[in-house]
């Protein structure tokens, strides 16, 4: 286990599905990251799309070792936790510089992310899957 960095941070919440992240970016880092407790390596196991989008903001900037990160995330699953941390992230950076701003918009990192699950409907097997049509 990873300790916890003290000290100054910028701090950012990402939502993406049923997932929310609280981020901290602590500046003059080394790069760790720390989900939950634990290492993002060990929390997302071998998932290259979950690490990979966690440092994405980060790696647009050329700051991937300028930062050291530690992240609460709950709900949802592997995929919408990262999307919650990469959106938690950009913002975190957003309130670090606010110059930074156009390129992570263009990047689509500051944008939340509206797809969400759709609810089923009485009548049918899933959200749109009706039951088999029989004529006789």
């Amino acid at each position: 286990m990873v300790d916890t960095i003290k000290g100054e941070y910028y701090y950012g919440m990402g939502r993406r599905k049923t997932a929310v992240a609280r981020v901290r970016l602590f500046p003059n880092g080394d790069g760790t990251i720390v989900v939950n407790g634990k290492s993002a390596r060990q929390y997302f196991g071998q998932r290259e799309s979950a690490s990979a989008a966690l440092v994405a903001p980060l790696r647009l900037l050329e700051l991937e070792d300028a930062y050291s990160m530690t992240v609460r995330v709950v709900g949802g699953g592997t995929s919408g936790q990262a999307g919650a941390i990469r959106h938690g992230v950009a913002r975190a950076l957003l309130r670090a510089n606010p110059e930074w701003k156009q390129a992570l918009r263009k990047a689509g990192f500051l944008t939340r992310d509206p797809r969400m699950k759709e609810r089923k409907k009485p009548g049918l097997k899933r959200a749109r899957k009706a039951p088999q049509y029989t004529k006789r």
